[in-house]
């Protein structure tokens, strides 16, 4: 383009305004593409072909509790290699601020997760003992834990025998494999026949299967087999991936469309009167530079467009940089969600999105000072000088 160094040096001529203005974009895009990244992930994954471990719950809500039978049923069904359960417990350590997730697992929990690793001698003592627990690394170091350490989980929906304590002992420590999912290790897991036996009000009911096929080709037929055994029925379900259902249970906490929706609102509102004031202020202190321009040949037509390239440049710039940083930090993002959302980086829907706001942000806040320079008076530009 060859007014760029016209459009650059205009742009820098105030390069304290420019570079705090400049920063401002840069934060808003960086919030907008984290938080665009996270809708878009948790709006994806509801697929289950291909997948090799899925999840089967209530088709009502993940709170719905399917009976214990249906194990045996799921285990019959072609396709399925192996099949284990769990059940949401809630329970909080010490203060509700020390929330972090646990519930109750089948014996064959930790088959379907290999990536899992636990010494054999812990995963040992944590099978002989009934009121045992596993927990992470991450949450073992978090709190101070150490094998053999009593963990005073107090209940706030199961209680037991009248009481809110549910005393565990923790039997072993596990490591995640994958560096990347290293957010996993923030979790408590104990045995469901105890859960069963010993809560006040729920018998016989799992939260959650988990299934573990022969051939991830066979998913979407398995799926449709295992929904078809509760099919009419007081108890229906719905078989997805690992990532549909961490998703649909973060759900049940917020509406992350809603959340983002909000948060991005108010904060390219808040953008577009800030750029708007500094690309007319830097119109305003540039008149009669432009009225020169005029003089010398530029059009009306080529001053217009010169400012709104400068403020769209402005956007470009400071857009880019942001969603680029935000591209940096997602995968640590997604790896502190315990696995609960895959955040590779950037999605190219959010960058698509990203790079039409920069567009229209820029477009818009630079429109009038633009129209106003593209005005300009010669003679009376000049003879305000």
């Amino acid at each position: 383009m060859k007014y760029l160094h016209l459009i650059w040096a205009a742009l820098f001529r105030s390069k304290t305004r420019t570079f705090l203005t400049l920063l401002s974009v840069v934060a808003a895009f960086l919030l907008f593409g984290m938080l665009d990244s996270v809708r878009v992930a948790f709006n994806a994954g509801g697929s289950v072909a291909g997948a090799d471990r899925m999840v089967v719950a209530s088709r009502l809500s993940i709170t719905q509790m399917l009976p214990y039978r249906l194990l045996s049923q799921i285990e019959a069904v072609d396709g399925v290699e192996e099949v284990s359960y769990a059940a949401w417990f809630g329970g909080i350590y010490r203060d509700p601020k020390n929330f972090f997730p646990n519930f109750s697992i089948g014996p064959d929990y930790f088959d379907l997760y290999p990536e899992y690793r636990i010494a054999g001698e812990q995963m040992a003592a944590f099978e002989a003992d009934r009121t045992g627990a596993v927990v992470g690394r991450a949450l073992a170091d978090r709190h101070g834990w150490k094998v053999g350490d009593t963990i005073p989980l107090q209940a706030t929906i199961f209680p037991r025998g009248g009481d809110n304590a549910w005393p565990l002992t923790l039997r072993a420590i596990f490591d995640v494999a994958d560096s990347k999912r290293r957010g996993e290790e923030n979790q408590l897991l104990f045995h469901w026949a105890y859960f069963d036996e010993a809560n006040d009000y729920v018998k016989g009911k799992v939260g959650w299967y988990m299934v573990k096929l022969t051939d991830a080709g066979d998913a979407t037929a398995v799926a449709r087999a295992i929904d078809a055994l509760s099919e009419n029925s007081d108890h229906e379900t719905k078989t997805q991936t690992e990532q549909a259902f961490n998703q649909a249970f973060a759900k049940q906490f917020a509406d992350i469309g809603l959340i983002v929706t909000a948060i991005m609102g108010a904060v390219f509102f808040t953008l577009l009167l800030l750029t708007g004031n500094t690309m007319a202020q830097a119109v305003r202190e540039r008149i009669p530079e432009l009225a020169v321009l005029k003089t010398i040949g530029f059009s009306n037509r080529s001053v217009l467009m010169l400012v709104l390239a400068e403020s769209v440049l402005l956007l470009v710039l400071g857009g880019a940089i942001g969603l680029g940083i935000a591209a940096a930090i997602m995968p640590a993002v997604g790896a502190a969600s315990g696995g609960m959302i895959q955040l590779p980086g950037v999605p190219g829907q959010t960058w698509a999105v990203g790079l039409a706001l920069m567009a229209a942000i820029g477009v818009l806040v630079g429109l009038l000072p633009a129209l106003r320079a593209m005005r300009l008076n010669i003679v009376d530009a000049l003879a305000g000088r």
